[in-house]
């Protein structure tokens, strides 16, 4: 099986990388808001509310002063209803905008978590489809760096940088337009002023999202090595690997924290730099506007032209700060961006990932004989299956009797094309058949069960089951035809019961628990404190090693299923608990198809047929007895050691 040395996507270290932003990735982003079309219209309504709010604060300074501050200076008998009424008018307008900003907030927040909710339902499912070379090629840490950093970063942007956006313009287009109401002149300057923060602000961001980009990605690297250290720990201090473990992380850890650092220098500068350009800005304004007052100078605006009033030079001056402020805020949120597009392109890399392709027809079916003895399809739980051949030329259907008679023609297979691991196999297991694969790591005996399986397909030969091309099976259909007990144990956080369920859900509780004592389960499941209704939990992690291997075993005896594969399933038992076991397991096995991989060579002398595979090649086969005649591979394997090391 191949090595998990994909990164993602992630790009070579010290490579450039682009802020470049995909169109296709924006649109297709966007496409997950179309359900929430009419709550982003009420956003935009709230944000021209609040940004109107906003630039009427500003025009209000002017009348303010112009209108009834100066107005009432030295006067004897000054009247404050006007100012009154005005203040009350403008109290309203900004209660107006906080609510509009607060329902704004609230909107974009349940917008985004519901974007996120579809995108993590369309990454789970697409994920159940793809084929295990993916898993086998992709590191778990980084498959859920999808679901944290990359959906995470999606959230952020939709839920702080879209709407901050939006607003931003909105502000930046209000604004411009009232200083053109209050001076023509004034406004060029501003004008002329924005092209330099631009210039510099496009220079910096640019930088800082490339980071932000390459941060992402770094991110996804160090969750894959946290990830398979902490799977892998106890071999890490079996091995005294801790200061290796600890280097080879730190090498890691320093990339990312290089990344987010550049990323973050750069960006965190945005904001203080706009700021001290605004106030370079304020005082050129203050400046030049005080001088054409006093002067005299004829001020253009949108409605005439008339002498700059102090009201206006001090309204003009808040609007100037409104309007620097938010270009420094839209750079922000473009980090903000840049990190979103960089975790949708990896997210929707693995949306667009191949699905496992299944041309199959032929299905497996509950069956009972009728009358005549022809067989029939029923819903019963009959224990006689049947393969389902529909014929599209006239529309019937014929059925034909489960077995197990599988068969391998001379198949080669190899995991990439150019490396062939499996060379001419030819497998004939009949019906009942106890047929066990030995043979060194790597010689090629679990990668037959899963070819069996098609969790891969052949490069040449055929595989037939009951004589049909397995081709021509539906995939979930033949799986479910197979039971199989790995070596590696799979325990899921739920009950034992659950755990037992989990390949036939249908299950009683009778069924489980008679499964539990052919597995010899029985008695330390109900030794647990709760027994079959105790809670594992971080893959069974309470329970001994040989206690964990007993519920798959089990959980295979509930499933009930025609063929059985057993690979290494009883290695983490002990040899006295393995004797009790392998008796259950012979009872389980009867009448069936059964495949043994195993490297302790007692648990396969009843095996009515034995494989030895050498570098991908069946160098032997027959019974225990045929082959320890023959004195060769098998037979030193046997004499020399009970154990394949």
């Amino acid at each position: 099986m191949p090595n998990s040395n994909s990164h993602g996507g992630r790009p070579p270290r010290g490579a450039k990388v682009s802020m470049k932003f995909d169109k296709k990735t924006i649109k297709r982003l966007m496409s997950y808001l179309k359900p929430y079309k009419w709550q982003m219209l009420v956003v935009v309504i709230c944000v021209l509310l609040t940004a109107g709010s906003s630039v009427m604060s500003q025009l209000f300074i002017k009348t303010l002063t112009d209108d009834y501050i100066l107005p009432m200076v030295g006067a004897d008998n000054p009247d404050y209803g006007g100012l009154l009424r005005t203040l009350i008018g403008m109290g309203v307008l900004f209660l107006a905008g906080a609510a509009a900003a607060y329902f704004n907030a609230w909107i974009m927040a349940k917008v985004s978590q519901g974007v996120l909710k579809t995108v993590r339902n369309d990454m789970f499912s697409h994920m159940q489809s793809l084929p295990i070379s993916y898993f086998d090629t992709h590191s778990h840490g980084d498959v859920m760096s999808f679901y944290t950093n990359d959906a995470d970063a999606m959230q952020q942007m939709l839920s702080q940088a879209i709407p901050q956006v939006i607003s931003s313009g909105v502000t930046i287009i209000a604004v411009f337009c009232s200083m053109l109401s209050l001076s023509v002149w004034l406004t060029l300057i501003v004008v002329a002023f924005l092209f330099v923060i631009l210039l510099i602000t496009a220079a910096i961001a640019k930088k800082s999202g490339a980071y932000f980009v390459k941060q992402q990605h770094s991110t996804a690297d160090v969750n894959g090595y946290i990830e398979e250290m902490i799977n892998g720990q106890k071999v890490v201090k079996i091995f005294c690997h801790e200061e290796k473990a600890m280097s080879d992380f730190d090498g890691k850890n320093v990339e990312l924290c290089e990344n987010t650092y550049r990323a973050n220098a750069n960006a965190n500068v945005l904001m203080p730099l706009n700021n001290c350009l605004g106030y370079f800005l304020y005082v050129i304004l203050a400046v030049v506007g005080g001088t054409m007052a006093i002067k005299g100078v004829m001020n253009v605006h949108c409605f005439g032209v008339n002498v700059l009033s102090l009201g206006a030079i001090v309204s003009f001056l808040q609007l100037s700060r409104s309007f620097i402020g938010p270009i420094g805020q839209v750079s922000q949120q473009l980090n903000s961006v840049a990190m979103a597009m960089a975790g949708a392109e990896r997210i929707f890399t693995l949306i667009d990932e191949q699905s496992e392709t299944d041309d199959g027809y032929v299905t497996l079916v509950n069956a009972k004989r009728d009358e005549n003895g022809e067989l029939v399809e029923t819903n019963e739980r009959t224990h006689l299956w049947a393969w389902k051949h529909p014929h599209s030329a006239d529309g019937s259907v014929t059925y034909t009797e489960l077995k197990g008679d599988i068969v391998l023609d001379d198949v080669d297979f190899g995991y990439v094309p150019e490396k062939t691991v499996l060379h001419n196999i030819d497998i004939f297991a009949k019906p009942g058949q106890k047929v066990a694969f030995v043979g060194a790591t790597g010689a090629g005996k679990t990668t037959i069960t899963n070819l069996i399986n098609r969790f891969y397909d052949i490069a040449d030969g055929k595989i037939r089951y009951d004589g049909i091309n397995i081709n021509k099976i539906k995939k979930a259909d033949l799986r479910h035809s197979l039971g199989v007990v790995l070596q590696d144990v799979n325990l899921f956080t739920g009950t034992v019961m659950d755990n037992l369920r989990y390949g036939k859900p249908d299950a009683t509780d009778e069924e489980c628990i008679a499964a539990a004592k052919l597995a010899n389960a029985d008695s330390f499941i109900r030794m647990l404190p709760q027994g079959y209704n105790t809670v594992l939990k971080g893959d069974g992690s309470g329970l001994s090693q040989g206690q964990r291997q007993l519920i798959p075993i089990a959980r295979a005896a509930v499933a009930d299923p025609p063929v059985m594969i057993l690979d290494e399933a009883t290695s983490s038992i002990d040899t006295r608990t393995e004797a009790i076991v392998q008796a259950g397991m012979d009872a389980l096995m009867k009448g069936r198809t059964v495949f043994v991989i195993a490297h302790r060579l007692s648990t396969v002398r009843n095996s009515d047929v034995i494989m030895v595979l050498e570098q991908g090649h069946i160098i032997e086969r027959g019974p225990h007895e045929k082959l320890i005649a023959e004195k060769g591979q098998y037979y030193r394997l046997y004499t020399g050691a009970f154990e394949l090391e």
